[in-house]
This record gives C-alpha cells, structure tokens and sequence, in this order.
C-alpha cells in the first residue's frame, strides 16, 4: 500500500501568506484535488477529505483563507473578507498545486464545503476547463439573499446602510462581506461552469435550504444533485459516510 505523507505548505496572494497541508503518496502525474472550508471553520475541518482523495492517489490540500475565520493559520484580518478574497485565494492554491513536479496540472477537482463551495464554484466558472471536475457539499448559495435580507447567520444589520464592521457571532466581519453580494446572482455566476459537478445536501439543512442545491442543479449544464434525507447543514459521521461514497463514484 503507497504511504501517504502529510506536509504544510503555504503560498502568497497580495503579499498574505495561506497555509494548509498537502497530502500525497508517493509519484508522478498525480492528480490534484483542493478541499475549501467553510465559513468561521478552517482547514481542520477539511483535512480528512483532502486524506481521502489522497488515499485515491491525489496530491491533495486544505489550507485556511484569508481572514478567513477565528483560528486561521493564513494572514489577513476576518474584516477584509469576502467571498470574492477567497475566490482569490482558491485562484492562487490553484497555481500553486499545478506548479508542483510531481502534480497533474491538467487535472484539478475542486471540492468545497458551503461558502467554501460557492467559492470553488465561482473559481470553476472563471477557470472553466483548467477545472476536471466540481464538488459541492452543502454550498452556501443563500449569501446574497441572506445580505439583501440583513440577516447572515448570526448577523443582523439594515441591507440599505450596512455598518463598516458587524459580529457575526464570535467573528468580526467588514461591511463589504455583505456590500460585496447584494447585486450578485449567485447561481448565474457559478453556472457558467461546464464541467461535471457533484452537489450533495441535506433536506434538513436550517442554514442552508436545499431548494439552493436543486436550481444549482438545473442551472448547471452537467450536474448530479444527491439529497441526504435529514442531512444537516456540516454532515454526520453517518451522511458524511455517504456523501463520500458519491463522491466515490463521481470521481470514477
């Protein structure tokens, strides 16, 4: 059996530092394939499925965004981030993992977890082709609606006079977080993307509605929709089990 090794590695976007771990066995041409967390949450919360593809014979990373929550091991402050700072951070683990020797730069999957999923969609239909393939957890497709409703999770503010900071619970956010979305069609920007695209739910998402998942599904010219029966918004041991056996076969 290949042994996988596990290592750090970081790479720079507007002089910030991202760090993350890279797991690989051993070998050429591997294929590559980039987790993205979820808001508030970090690489911790991903590392297992980046040790997953790894054990399929990826060369596979998670790493932290920008500002991108409490516990961040990447620079940058939790107030300048946006989705869109995060798309440029995705952008810039991209070139890294094709820049590597012994990775397959004509064969990248993207893999995020909700607003980590939007932002692997919105760098999928940028990149178009340079993306083998998309997969999206519970993708957090609500954000602009949840903006131009004034309520983002723990966060309350009036949509026509966001103030500069707001909490969102225990994390500050800057007022472009929601300024950044309130014009924006979520679906329409993700769904320029022709590659094939895995989308998994949960019917009991209460952060997320799944109804998201199904018009992304229609959106998309290539997209399978799996829906896990009273699947929650992060899923359980038992779903995440699941999921991954979807993702066992899309990536076959």
């Amino acid at each position: 059996m290949n042994t996988i090794r596990k290592e750090t590695f970081s790479c720079k976007r507007d002089g910030m530092t991202i760090r993350g771990l890279y797991f690989h066995p051993q070998g050429e041409n591997l294929p590559i394939a980039i987790v993205s967390h979820g808001f508030m949450a970090n690489y911790q919360t991903t590392k297992g499925y980046a040790s997953w593809f790894a054990e399929r014979g990826y060369a596979a990373f998670c790493f932290d965004f920008n500002g991108g929550g409490l516990m961040s091991k990447s620079d940058g402050d939790t107030t300048k981030m946006t989705i869109f700072t995060e798309e440029k951070d995705l952008k810039a683990v991209v070139t890294y993992a094709k820049s590597l020797p012994e990775t397959d730069a004509a064969s990248v999957t993207l893999m995020g977890c909700s607003q980590g999923g939007v932002v692997s969609g919105l760098v999928a239909a940028d990149l178009q082709e340079q993306v083998k393939r998309l997969i999206l957890f519970y993708p957090a497709l609500c954000i602009p609606d949840d903006a131009r409703a004034g309520k983002m999770m723990f966060a309350k503010f009036d949509p026509a006079n966001i103030p500069e900071t707001f909490r969102c619970g225990p994390m500050k956010l800057g007022r472009d977080y929601a300024a950044s979305v309130l014009k924006v069609d979520l679906i329409e920007e993700i769904s320029g993307y022709a590659g094939p695209v895995l989308i998994v739910h949960g019917t009991d998402d209460k952060i997320v509605n799944y109804h998201y998942a199904e018009r992304a599904q229609e959106a998309y010219q290539n997209a399978t929709l799996q829906l896990i029966p009273q699947g929650q918004h992060g899923f359980s041991k038992e779903d995440d089990r699941r999921a991954l056996e979807y993702v066992e076969q899309f990536i076959k």
